[in-house]
C-alpha cells in the first residue's frame, strides 16, 4: 500500500501509528494535531513527510483518525467535503456502535469508506513523547466494517496493519466490539480506579508485590477520555459492573459468615475459568 496516509491526533497512538507507517511502508505520511508544536515535533523527527492541511486532505487515500471520541466523530464529519471519493477512514476510538452510528450514512453519502477500528494496545503514558514505532508489535487490531466500506477496502486495511506490525486483526460487528472491551478493557480500569481508593494505597510500599501493581496499573489513566468512552459504552459497561458486583457479594459474604466450602469452590471456579480460558 503505497499510498498519501494523514493521521489526525499525534499522542500516544496516533503518533505510534505515524511512527510506524513512516518506517515500515513506503507511504507518504502527513500529520495534524490540535496542538500545533507536536505536529512540528513530529515533523522535525523525520516522523512526518508534511503537516497535513486542506490540500493533503485531498489528496489522502487513507485517514486515520486518533481523537477522542466526540472529537472523531466531529473532525469526521466536519471534514467529508474534503476527501477525495474512494478515500479510507478508520478511527482509533475504543467504543464503536455510537460512531457507526453518526459516521455510517454520512461516509457512505460522500463516496468514502469508513472503517471503524480499536488497537489492542497501550501505555499508561499519553502523549508523542512516548509514541514508538514498535508500540503494536504483536497487539491485535479490531476492524469493525460498515454500511459504507466493501470488503476490498477491509482487506486492504488488514494487510496496511498487520504491515504496522500487528499480530492478529480481527473483524466484528460494532455491538459485538462494545460488549467485548466492556469486559476486557472497560471494565479493568473501573476496578483498577476503584481498588485504588482503598485508605491503604496510601501505605502500600514494602507491602505489594506482582499483583498490586498489575491491579492498579491502568488507574493511571486519562479520565476525560475514559470518561467519554465509559458513557457511549454505558449498557454494556454497567452489565460487567453488575456482574462483578454480583461475584463479589458472593466472596464477600462467603468470607463474612466464614464459609470455608463455599469460599473454596468460588476460588475453584475462578482457577479453572482462568486455566481453561488462558
Amino acid at each position: 500500500m503505497e499510498k498519501t496516509v494523514t493521521v489526525v491526533g499525534l499522542g500516544l497512538m496516533g503518533g505510534s501509528i505515524a511512527m510506524a507507517v513512516h518506517e515500515r511502508t513506503d507511504c507518504a505520511v502527513y500529520g495534524w494535531n490540535r496542538t500545533s508544536a507536536v505536529a512540528q515535533k513530529a515533523l522535525e523527527d523525520g516522523v512526518l513527510d508534511g503537516i497535513a492541511n486542506d490540500d493533503i486532505l485531498k489528496e489522502t487515500d487513507l485517514l486515520i483518525v486518533s481523537l477522542y471520541p466526540e472529537s472523531t466523530v466531529a473532525y469526521i464529519l466536519e471534514n467529508l467535503p474534503k476527501l477525495k471519493e474512494g478515500c479510507l477512514i478508520v478511527d482509533l476510538v475504543g467504543v464503536k456502535q455510537s460512531l457507526v452510528e453518526r459516521l455510517e450514512k454520512p461516509c457512505h453519502e460522500a463516496g468514502v469508506h469508513y472503517i471503524g477500528g480499536h488497537p489492542m494496545a497501550g501505555r499508561e503514558f499519553s502523549g508523542y513523547a512516548f509514541a514508538s514505532a514498535s508500540l503494536y508489535d504483536g497487539a491485535s487490531m479490531i476492524l469493525v466494517p460498515t454500511e459504507s466500506s466493501p470488503l476490498w477496502a477491509v482487506d486492504e486495511l488488514d494487510g496496511f496493519f498487520r504491515q504496522l506490525g500487528f499480530g492478529t486483526v480481527v473483524r466484528c460487528p460494532a455491538a459485538q466490539h462494545d460488549r467485548m472491551i466492556a469486559f476486557t478493557s472497560q471494565l479493568a480500569h473501573v476496578v483498577s480506579s476503584a481498588y485504588i481508593k482503598s485508605p491503604e494505597a496510601v501505605r502500600h510500599n514494602g507491602f505489594s508485590a506482582g499483583s498490586y501493581k498489575d491491579l492498579t496499573r491502568v488507574a493511571k489513566l486519562n479520565e476525560t477520555m475514559w470518561t467519554e468512552l465509559f458513557l457511549l459504552n454505558r449498557g454494556p459497561l454497567v452489565s460487567e459492573i453488575d456482574e462483578i458486583i454480583h461475584h463479589l457479594t458472593e466472596y464477600r459474604d462467603a468470607i463474612a459468615g466464614g464459609e470455608e466450602e463455599t469460599l473454596r469452590r468460588l476460588l475453584k471456579e475462578g482457577r479453572e475459568i482462568k486455566e481453561s480460558i488462558g
